[in-house]
């Protein structure tokens, strides 16, 4: 079941909460003990980090759904999920709705790109036509079993038609009954600004560091008039900067000894995995 606390977060509240990106279990389980409100389960580090592939349309729904809902599972933090498109047509979304609720994710983001899609802040993005995109919103919201399930319509117009159709896309989008809106890609703080001006809904902004969009304050962004800000992809740029390191020193000296990365201790990594409780078991039912 979808978690209550997202939607009174950001329906009802008032401030610019941060939903910080996973991309695997352990990324998972360290975010939900920091007491974020929210968690971004990230397409592009979800394939990357199960399949070594790019975000461009390969992973299906099998593969997003089974992997989000161990995420939920082991988590006692909201989840926001990345659907895509919906994986096909109108009865796919409808499909993926329900998976994705049932999975007990609480928050789903559909976006408007032909399939297969790209990562948002990559070039060569295309769009649906809006009509199409407005069905496949109002499927979404009436498949859903619960309004706390909340619908994120995103729009992927602005790199390449413009931000006049991006606005114009995102109000349609609102009309169609989406809970959440996402313009993704806005290229200056003043066009963050107008987004901000031009609608009453909560508002996602994507923060990706070197991405097209100014990275910012969550004070900043909440000065502007975003709800949500999702990190999607920091924590897994800082994994990989960090392993490339320990790799090259693995290579260069054939040792850990000296390495400059700092490292966790391992029983911190044995405690976050579920050890003791193991270890517990282990004790309680000794011959």
């Amino acid at each position: 079941m979808a978690n209550a606390t997202l939607r009174n977060a950001l329906i009802e509240g008032d401030t610019c909460i941060v939903a910080p990106g996973v991309y695997d279990l352990v990324s998972a389980l360290i975010a939900d003990r920091m007491g974020f409100p929210a968690l971004y389960a990230t397409g592009f580090g979800l394939v990357a980090s199960y399949l070594g592939l790019p975000d461009a349309g390969i992973a299906t729904y099998r593969d997003m759904v089974e992997r989000i809902g161990m995420i939920v599972e082991r988590t006692n933090t909201p989840v926001i999920a990345d659907a895509d498109t919906g994986y096909g047509g109108l009865l796919n979304v409808r499909h993926t709705v329900r998976g994705y609720e049932r999975a007990g994710v609480s928050a789903i983001q559909l976006e408007d790109q032909e399939f297969p899609k790209k990562c948002g802040h990559t070039p060569g993005r295309r769009v649906i036509p809006a009509e199409d995109m407005i069905k496949k919103i109002r499927v979404a919201v009436e498949s859903r079993r619960s309004a706390d399930f909340l619908v994120i319509a995103r729009t992927d117009a602005r790199t390449t038609l413009g931000l006049d159709e991006a606005l114009r896309r995102a109000e349609a989008y609102a009309k169609a009954g989406a809970d959440v809106l996402f313009v993704e890609s806005p290229e200056s703080e003043e066009e963050m600004r107008t987004i901000g001006r031009a609608f009453d809904l909560p508002l996602v902004a994507n923060m990706v560091e070197k991405g097209r969009t100014p990275l910012l304050s969550r004070e900043e962004l909440q000065a502007l008039g975003f709800r949500l800000a999702i990190f999607p992809v920091t924590a897994l740029l800082a994994a990989l900067r960090a392993m490339s390191g320990v790799y090259a020193h693995f290579r260069d000296t054939g040792s850990s000894a000296g390495v400059a990365v700092p490292l966790q201790d391992f029983a911190d990594l044995t405690k976050l995995m579920g050890f003791e409780d193991v270890w517990e078991f282990d004790r309680t039912h000794e011959d």
